[in-house]
């Protein structure tokens, strides 16, 4: 079922993903100080240094996501592993012919954002998999800080649960509204969620409702 609601925290900083992974910094230090072995064409050098060290800000520009990219360390973790251990293998080689080690940089570097993109994607539609509000920890690509992602699930087994994750989104709402603007939410503009107009709620309703506020 579709995703209700979702805030985060973020800061619109171009960093990239894997930039925030511990190792990142040795690693890519590590490849760019070796890339002058890597090809017999020296034109090669220039074009893969340079594509190393753009490859956070190019990451983020290549994301193209609807939503804030933020990522749990756990997925982070199983990324960033991919791909060092794809880069281990490509540096493990010896001299490479005209243009071939740039080309490999370039398909790690996609696959790279693919798996960023799933993982960020993943970790939304796990909030599907729940009933009310749901909160989990995750880092921000933008900043590389701590951040959470507070999102509402309508896997809901019954209308009582229903009706409890609802006053549960709402109350989430007033907490959330209070500590970002320091006044009350008038619960009366929210009277499509209470009772007793939670009996023939429908989802497209209850999207609708929390748009209009």
């Amino acid at each position: 079922m579709a995703l209700l609601l979702c805030l985060s925290l973020t800061v619109a900083l171009a960093r990239g993903c894997l930039h925030c992974h511990s190792n990142f910094s040795d690693k890519f230090n590590f490849y760019r100080d070796h890339v002058n072995l890597k090809s017999w064409w020296v034109g090669d050098i220039p074009v893969s240094g340079s594509l190393l060290t753009d490859w956070s800000q190019d990451t983020m520009n290549e994301l193209h996501l609807a939503i804030p990219a933020e990522i749990t360390r756990e997925k982070l973790d199983q990324v960033a592993n991919a791909v060092y251990q794809k880069m281990d293998v490509l540096y493990q080689g010896k001299m490479y012919f005209p243009g071939y080690f740039p080309n490999e940089l370039r398909n790690i570097f996609r696959e790279q954002v693919r798996l960023i993109q799933n993982a960020i994607i993943e970790s939304r539609i796990d909030c599907q998999r729940h009933c009310g509000v749901f909160q989990y920890q995750t880092i921000s690509c933008s900043n590389c800080t701590d951040s959470h992602v507070v999102c509402f699930g309508y896997n809901c087994e019954s209308s009582a649960q229903w009706e409890m994750a609802v006053q549960g989104l709402l109350r989430y709402i007033n907490i959330w509204h209070k500590q970002n603007t320091k006044t009350s939410l008038v619960s009366p503009s929210f009277t499509c969620l209470e009772p007793p107009n939670l009996a023939n709620l429908t989802l497209e309703d209850a999207s609708e409702c929390l748009m209009q506020h």
